[in-house]
């Protein structure tokens, strides 16, 4: 991306120690704007340190905090949201997802913010029947899993504010990898480092099951190009190359040069695991590893179509492997 000429354009990034949060900050301060990034932890280990970057302490949740960081800035980047696969409280999902972002659009409207730009998700959609999906197509199934409800809650959000007269440009990033942290949602980080270090065995169901994977640093370049181009009230998809389970670690097999033995685990066991899990953590309140919404997902493809976001927004999408080669160079050093 380019820089910008002034150096003091004031913006506000919420989530800036997540994922794409904390790239989109540095991304931005490199260019020169003058970011203010808002975490509950502004001592947080994933936060990126710059001269330009301003680390707020605050909560979506919480009005005052939100309105102290957004005053005076002209844009903001609303990537904050809660990504996990299961919460103690499922409360939590509708609170941070939807009441969240109905804070920062009520905020923005308030605060005569210039333009907004909400990261929802490709799962709002969720699996793809026949052919990749593009921006105006609608779901072909129902929500079982509270993440991607909530996410489209907060797209509903998004429209009502855009009738209100604020300015918001929705993307919708599908399974973003590259070099980052490895939390609790990015599983991609997971099965790489796993199977450089040798302790991921399997592949799901016969491996032909399909998604799409976005490389952070498009998605990043993908937002800011939806500030300076989007239309208001759109939506558009932020998406990679769609790749199978075998194609995937086919790719890690042919970058590390390490041939690991992978077990192919049928989706019905993987269920069966995951309904063991359920009742375990409906018993004792302990985090699971697996839920059988999800284990019901890898009988599924997830094919996206970004092209709407290359035409409109000038978006383009890194090879996967190039991509992937650059993200098992960053978790080797």
């Amino acid at each position: 991306m380019e820089a910008v000429n002034n150096k003091y354009l004031k913006v506000l990034v919420t989530g800036a120690s997540g994922f794409i949060g904390r790239k989109l900050c540095f991304t931005l301060a490199e260019m020169g704007y003058e970011v203010v990034a808002l975490c509950r932890n502004v001592n947080h280990p994933f936060l990126i340190q710059h001269r330009n970057i301003q680390f707020v302490k605050g909560d979506v949740l919480q009005m005052e905090s939100l309105s102290r960081a957004m005053k005076g800035c002209y844009q903001v980047y609303h990537t904050a949201a809660l990504a996990k696969m299961w919460c103690k409280n499922e409360q939590d999902f509708y609170d941070v997802n939807v009441v969240g972002t109905r804070n920062v659009l009520e905020c923005a409207l308030k605060l005569n913010v210039e333009k907004v730009v909400h990261t929802s998700t490709c799962g709002v959609w969720g699996p793809t029947l026949n052919f990749p999906i593009s921006e105006n197509d609608p779901r072909a199934v129902g929500f079982p899993i509270s993440y991607e409800r909530t996410k489209y809650l907060a797209e509903l959000e998004v429209k009502a504010f855009v009738e209100k007269g604020l300015e918001v440009v929705i993307v919708n990033p599908s399974r973003v990898y590259g070099d980052g942290p490895i939390t609790d949602s990015n599983t991609v980080s997971k099965m790489v480092t796993g199977y450089i270090n040798g302790t991921w065995y399997f592949i799901p169901g016969d491996g032909e099951a399909i998604a799409n994977y976005a490389f952070v640093d498009d998605v990043v370049n993908g937002h800011i190009s939806a500030m300076q181009n989007g239309r208001n009230g759109e939506r558009y998809i932020l998406g990679g190359e769609d790749v199978s389970f075998n194609g995937f670690f086919n790719v890690l097999k042919e970058i590390t040069g390490k041939k690991r033995k992978l077990y192919k685990i049928p989706v019905s066991v993987i269920k069966a695991y995951s309904l063991l899990e359920f009742i375990k953590t409906k018993l004792f309140n302990l985090t699971p590893l697996f839920l059988p919404e999800f284990a019901d997902r890898l009988k599924c493809n997830q094919q996206y179509c970004s092209n709407k976001a290359i035409s409109e927004l000038n978006y383009s999408i890194t090879p996967f492997a190039l991509g992937l080669n650059k993200t098992i160079n960053h978790f080797k050093n």
